[in-house]
Parts: structure tokens; sequence; C-alpha cells
């Protein structure tokens, strides 16, 4: 397993748990909801702040997401190109394209 790949999976976890983060907070209002004529009955019904721990624990998840994008691309481009990407050329053997057969060719 490279470390790319330790990364892209790591990735995909802070993913998940900063969406579960943000689904779990109560709206502020103010939003696209009050823009649609639902911000009155958010704030009136719902919890004005969000708490301490889900505020902070969605920007260190985002701040660590961040991290993570960044040091999985210059990993990636530490690494170069895969070897098995790499063509040997004294391998390659390149054909003359066929030529087209002309109207005097049709009519011998």
């Amino acid at each position: 397993m490279t470390t790319f790949s330790i990364f892209l999976i790591l990735i995909v976890i802070v993913s998940f748990l900063l969406v579960v983060v943000i689904m779990v907070q109560n709206p502020k209002g103010g939003g696209l909801s009050s823009s649609f004529g639902g911000g009155g009955t958010q704030q009136l019904g719902g919890v004005k702040k969000t708490t301490d721990f889900l505020d902070k624990s969605t920007w260190t998840l985002a701040t660590l997401l961040l991290v993570l994008i960044l040091l999985s691309n210059i990993d990636l481009m530490n690494e170069g190109p895969a070897q098995d990407s790499k063509v040997n050329t004294e391998d390659v053997q390149l054909e003359a394209p066929a030529t087209p057969a002309t109207e005097d060719d049709t009519q011998e």
C-alpha cells in the first residue's frame, strides 16, 4: 500500500466525519433557508448558537482535510510518474498507415 493510498483513505474518512459534524449542528439561520422564507421559524424554534465542541470539531476537521490534501499532492509530486506508465520506445514499432484505394486501383 503506497503512501498516496493511505492519504486517500484518510481523506475519505475525514470528509465523512466532517459531513456528519456539519449535519449534527443546529442551523444558525440567515443562510439560504432564510431567503426562501424559513428563517424566522428556525430562529424561534431552534438553537441560535451551536455548541463549542461542534464548532471546534468542524474547524479542526476542515483544517485536517486541507492538510491531508496538500500532503497527498506533495507526496504524489515527489513520486513522479509510475514505473508502469513508462513506455520503452525500443519495443514500440510504428506501422505506416495504409494508403486509401483510388479510383484507378478499383477499375483494374
